[in-house]
């Protein structure tokens, strides 16, 4: 499988998800201001219209796109690493830690905090509208290892969106201590320490390259 990604972006959860399961996939990096593929220079939107990452291109040819959709495929394909959920409640509360992620946390919360173009008051803003979201994880984590009853996709998810706090001055996780000590926990398993490790560097390497640009 070839997975079309951008280094620390929300992609950074299907790496995750692939080390996890021990299974060996292709990764292409995407530059998010350009839309160009490195290895190649070649345009990504040809494969993905709207440049977003992360988009897996399956071995039998089929492009998926949306991080929800693709994390549960990779969990799927992988089952005996346990990283998905067993039918029933439990992948429905699979599906629901995906959308809350996705929704309430990703584009609701941190997406605007991270536009360095938005005033001040927006971030306020943003930050007092959603705050309710990080008081009610902080409190549902509380005395739990993982979101489910094991680590899962979920959790590569949410901690690769934690992430960002380092970006976001307006949170300070030490008001949420059960948020912080799940990613201070999680970000020392080896397959998210060893993804954050190769995915910074490679952050470091693109700020270089735009900065050379500007």
């Amino acid at each position: 499988m070839d997975l079309y990604f951008s280094p620390l972006a929300c992609s950074m959860a299907t790496r995750i998800a692939f080390y996890e399961a021990g299974a060996d996939a292709a990764y292409f990096e995407v530059d998010p201001k350009t839309k160009r593929v490195q290895t190649d220079n070649s345009d990504f939107r040809a494969i993905n219209p709207l440049g977003l990452v992360p988009t897996l291109r399956t071995d039998d040819g089929v492009v998926l796109t949306e991080n929800a959709a693709i994390l549960q495929y990779v969990a799927e394909q992988f089952a005996d690493s346990h990283i998905g959920a067993k039918p029933g409640m439990e992948r429905a509360r699979l599906q629901q830690w995906l959308c809350f992620i996705g929704t309430e946390l990703h584009k609701a919360l941190f997406v605007p905090l991270l536009d360095r173009k938005a005033a001040p008051e927006v971030h306020a803003f943003t930050l007092s509208k959603q705050i309710s979201r990080l008081d009610y994880l902080d409190s549902y984590l509380e005395d739990r290892e993982f979101l489910l009853d094991h680590f899962s996709v979920a959790d590569a998810y949410l901690v690769t969106v934690i992430n960002w706090t380092m970006a976001t001055p307006p949170i300070d996780l030490a008001k949420w201590p059960n948020i912080k000590a799940y990613h201070k926990r999680l970000r020392e398993r080896p397959s998210i320490a060893r993804a954050v490790a190769e995915e910074f560097e490679l952050y470091q390497a693109e700020l270089a390259r735009h900065k050379a640009a500007a």
